[in-house]
């Protein structure tokens, strides 16, 4: 589990399009999207429990928020959360590969009685995680859970029922660091390939010998850039991104531009966000065709290294309509209508791994 300390930011200001993060420790929590920032120990009890205090970042506040007093299980203590989906963290042990579900950083949940949901130990040849799916939440009967590793390797395992997972090869050298998504509309699992061209799919009864059914993806429409732009774009790390809004069948195809730097202060190569570009896939004569736009009208993409997901800015107050939600290349949100990044600037000490989890319900 990871722990923060942060220093607490006095004032907001958003010169520079530098967001500076205020902190409440007391607030009402409702159904709204967070993004995990770890743990504060409190109190160690007898037995291995902790009492800590869940650290959570409002967007729509644009503020640090804190669930306190929460018991941490023994079983959790020393696990690494290496993903999120439909609001429930994936945590694994390093030392034995065990895995468990658990909604820990649901603010709504309860604070003394966490649930966790033991799958099988791990058996995948890798053991660099690159991120997580889930059909729903896991206590519903027939939930599957999918895990990407970096590399060649996704696993698939139904809680409660599989007794191991189901370990598949993709293909080589194709889906190393795809980022995994569920489509509730196909009842598939989506990976899309480098530069978007390809959309590999898994049934949820995928074996390990099954080979993936192959989508061309076939664009119409790009922004209009200069040359100079474009040779910007094309010196940046991109990342694809397959997300579907759970209120339609609307699906998007995001495109994230990074231009890395070596920061002095982190000791380490950082990225800046230089671009979105968002495709809407649209039904034609001549077949699904992914069509350039600046406008997803009411929408909120929200990506990290979780399942990428859709909010409707309506649904909660705060939230920009339009907007990419982001981090791991840099936190903070960008303007589909006008291109324009804005950066949060993250509190010390914040991991560098850390989820985006969808709006909460009991």
């Amino acid at each position: 589990m990871s722990q923060l300390l942060f220093r607490l930011s006095k004032q907001s200001s958003r010169n520079n399009n530098v967001l500076y993060m205020i902190h409440k420790s007391a607030r009402l929590f409702s159904t709204r999207p967070y993004l995990t920032l770890g743990t504060r120990v409190k109190e160690v009890l007898p037995g291995g429990y902790k009492i800590a205090d869940i650290l959570l970042f409002d967007p729509a506040e644009e503020e640090l928020v804190t669930v306190p007093d929460k018991t941490i299980p023994k079983e959790l203590i020393d696990e690494e959360m290496v993903g999120a989906s439909h609001g429930w963290g994936v945590f694994c042990a390093r030392h034995d590969r065990s895995v468990r579900i658990s909604d820990l950083y649901n603010p709504l949940a309860s604070k003394s009685n966490p649930i966790m949901i033991t799958l099988p130990q791990l058996t995948a040849l890798s053991s660099n995680y690159c991120n997580v799916a889930m059909t729903s939440s896991p206590h519903l009967e027939d939930c599957v859970v999918a895990i990407k590793f970096v590399g060649d390797h996704l696993s698939l395992c139904r809680p409660g029922r599989d007794l191991e997972w189901t370990n598949i090869l993709t293909p080589p050298s194709c889906l190393e660091n795809s980022n995994l998504m569920y489509s509730k509309r196909d009842k598939k699992f989506y990976l899309p390939a480098p530069g978007g061209k390809y959309l590999f799919s898994y049934h949820l009864h995928s074996k390990e010998e099954d080979i993936p059914e192959v989508q061309e993806v076939v664009y119409r429409g790009h922004p209009e850039l200069d040359q100079s732009e474009w040779e910007l774009l094309s010196s940046c790390t991109r990342t694809e991104y397959l997300v579907e809004s759970p209120f339609s069948d609307e699906r998007f195809l995001v495109k994230w531009y990074a231009r890395g730097f070596y920061s002095s202060v982190l000791e380490r190569i950082d990225h800046i966000t230089k671009r979105f570009m968002v495709f809407r896939e649209e039904e034609t004569t001549e077949g699904s065709i992914m069509c350039y736009t600046e406008d997803i009208g009411d929408m909120c993409i929200f990506l990290a290294n979780s399942e990428a997901f859709c909010v409707p800015a309506s649904s909660c107050t705060g939230l920009k309509p339009n907007s990419i939600y982001h981090m791991g290349r840099g936190l903070g949100f960008y303007d589909l209508a006008t291109g324009n990044p804005h950066q949060y600037r993250a509190p010390d000490g914040a991991p560098t791994l850390s989820y985006w989890l969808p709006p909460f319900s009991t």
